[in-house]
């Protein structure tokens, strides 16, 4: 048995029992244990926070590259185009 799939490091949360119950709740309509509910959900939003970074720290070629990447033409794209004369599904 791999010993990569064997959780052995700790993590414990005090709730109210309002937010236990939420939580509870999602879990049974996804047919999940709270445990990998929100393990899953906690990890989701952690990947959210550190790619919303908008700080990122290049040695000179990467960043040259970074640079010529940004000065090409931008390919033509109808899904996009498409997609951003789309309203939102809150605007209507």
């Amino acid at each position: 048995m791999s010993t990569t799939n064997i959780r052995n490091a700790p993590i414990n949360l005090r709730a109210r029992p309002a937010q236990r119950s939420l939580i509870d709740k999602a879990c049974a309509v996804l047919g999940k244990n709270r445990s990998d509910f929100m393990l899953e959900t906690a990890c989701r939003e952690a990947e959210n926070v550190l790619l919303d970074q908008r700080f990122f720290r290049l040695d000179n070629a990467a960043f040259d590259k970074f640079e010529s990447l940004l000065a090409e033409p931008v390919n033509s794209n109808s899904a996009l185009r498409a997609l951003l004369v789309k309203p939102a599904p809150w605007e209507g």
